[in-house]
């Protein structure tokens, strides 16, 4: 078997001291690692970016906004639990991640209070567990509120962003692990290829003639659920869901048309534009189509490209799903060399750390 498909050849060292705990202030004095189709690499600053691309060139972002989706609470016996929202299966009803997972049978109510000390109506959240969720160990939540209003209004009372669990000794806002265009609530980690775009560098690459596009991926389980199987191709991505609207579409195509590249900026956008192209194809369609579903694409070394020209990215985790989409675009060893010129320069890792822009 091709070391491509095992996941020990997606291992690396990484000095502790490089992973980021705070982001670069302002954004955009992030440094930046280009590489191109010519094996050569630069070191760059990220505010630089229009400098790399070209006039006609399409840049596409993923809108998603981090909800505040951790949540500490009590069981009727005064127990404290803690809880990660991962996914709204329907309306009230959401997938979570708990602790302690074996105190969480069906039935069971978790009450969340603003204040510990008033216990009115207004100033509590319950949510009883109506099942358990094999594939990831936790519970379907049903929340007891009259709206949705009121449901976001409680969470955005209660809750608190999530930080990566690798970010322990961050003094970052919550504001600052959500990129400036982040719209669409659902999102329980930040697409963090767009933590580094600034007001000004948005109207720079618009001046400049580089064109902007959004799609929206909530990013979930899917994204950061750790490849625990040596074959990866035997491994499951855990469903997200997706939006490519059509004025997305049109402007792909546009620029496809016009000679112009599209860059994702971040995996998240990557994964939503090939696999919105992989089920067109799949139903027999032909070209990219507006699309809004879930998509479980896995993408590594051998996969077929259909929309992408270029990747804005972060430096990602060892033996994860998105070192090994990455891989696939600029090929596995050639990428862990890359890591290696970026730990010697002392590049900062993660999600708040620094940059790649790939250009094929």
């Amino acid at each position: 078997m091709s070391s491509d498909y095992l996941l020990s050849s997606y291992d690396y060292y990484l000095p502790p001291e490089l992973i980021a705990q705070n982001p670069m202030t302002p954004r955009d004095e992030s440094r930046l690692l280009v590489i191109n189709s010519l094996r050569t690499h630069t070191h760059s600053i990220f505010r630089d970016l229009p400098e790399w691309l070209s006039p006609g060139d399409l840049l596409v972002f993923n809108n998603t906004r981090v909800i505040p989706a951790r949540l500490y609470g009590k069981k009727a016996t005064g127990a404290p639990v803690e809880i990660l929202l991962l996914e709204e299966k329907e309306p009230l009803c959401w997938l979570a991640l708990v602790k302690p997972g074996k105190r969480f049978k069906i039935g069971s109510e978790i009450y969340f209070y603003l204040d510990n000390n008033d216990c009115s109506q207004d100033n509590f959240l319950v949510a009883t567990v109506v099942d358990r969720d094999e594939e990831t160990g936790g519970r379907l939540l049903k929340f007891k509120v009259n709206s949705l209003d009121v449901f976001w209004k409680k969470i955005e009372e209660l809750g608190q962003i999530p930080f990566p669990p690798y970010v322990t000794e961050s003094k970052a806002a919550p504001s600052q692990y959500q990129t400036i265009y982040a719209q669409k609530p659902g999102a329980v980690a930040a697409p963090t290829a767009g933590l580094h775009f600034t007001d000004k560098l948005l109207e720079n690459l618009q001046q400049k003639g580089i064109n902007q596009a959004y799609i929206t991926l909530h990013v979930g389980l899917g994204t950061f659920r750790p490849v625990d199987i040596e074959n990866i191709k035997e491994h499951k991505m855990h469903q997200e869901w997706i939006e490519l609207p059509e004025i997305t579409v049109e402007k792909i195509k546009e620029t496809k048309a016009n000679g112009g590249r599209v860059i994702a900026v971040g995996t998240t956008v990557v994964r939503t534009l090939e696999g919105a192209a992989k089920a067109a194809e799949m139903e027999g369609k032909q070209g990219l189509i507006p699309y809004r579903d879930k998509t479980d694409i896995f993408i590594y070394p051998g996969y077929s490209w259909r929309v992408i020209d270029g990747l804005i990215t972060n430096f990602h985790l060892p033996k994860s799903s998105l070192l090994m989409l990455v891989s696939a675009l600029i090929g596995r060893e050639r990428l862990l060399e890359l890591y290696q010129i970026a730990i010697e320069e002392k590049y900062r890792f993660y999600s708040f750390g620094d940059g790649m822009l790939i250009l094929l």
